[in-house]
């Protein structure tokens, strides 16, 4: 079972995007049909951080999808996924897992959920905020586990993306813009 239904709510949460200058919109629910149920929470956390940075990247309208790039520390297949599926850019190589870019000056629960969103002459990092993630979260995330702590780690991934797709964009993640965009 898949999260309760991260697109809860009178409004679907949404993401408009350029497609070669048409508009297109896709859901939450959209990226979790293509992604699947294996990665709840990093899809929640790749959707938002789109939340929050494209309207960043491109203030005065919706950016071309094919155009934004994202470097980040964070390896987990929603994420990529969504990624993929928003803005194209695992098929475009405009995505990139970047260790150098965690964190290490913050606690485990927000140092590799780390997003950098680059479009044109734009740069935005995004960085999770705190009470998002679980501790026993990130303990169980690389561990070896029994088939009681992967059904734990399941409820868990569940749980991450509830918490993430009830907040604001703003109030899930922090927003440092920088100067003209580099490779």
């Amino acid at each position: 079972m898949y999260p309760r239904d991260i697109t809860a709510g009178p409004h679907p949460e949404s993401l408009a995007v350029l497609d070669r200058g048409d508009p297109i919109e896709l859901t939450a629910r959209d990226v979790t049909k293509y992604h699947g149920t294996g990665s709840p929470g990093g899809v929640a956390l790749a959707f938002k951080a789109m939340q929050r940075g494209l309207p960043l990247l491109e203030p005065e309208g919706t950016p071309e999808r094919r155009e934004v790039a994202v470097h980040t520390p964070f390896d987990g297949p929603g994420a990529r996924d969504a990624f993929e599926l928003v803005l194209r850019a695992v098929t475009g190589d405009r995505y990139a897992v970047d260790p150098s870019l965690e964190r290490t000056d913050l606690p485990p629960t927000r140092a590799r959920f780390v997003f950098r969103l680059s479009y044109r002459d734009r740069v935005v990092t995004l960085t999770l905020r705190e009470g998002f993630v679980d501790p026993e979260f990130m303990d169980l995330l690389g561990a070896e586990r029994t088939a009681e702590q992967d059904a734990r780690l399941t409820e868990l991934k569940r749980e991450l993306a509830d918490r993430v797709m009830a907040a604001s964009a703003p109030a899930a993640y922090e927003a440092v813009e920088a100067g003209p965009a580099r490779g």
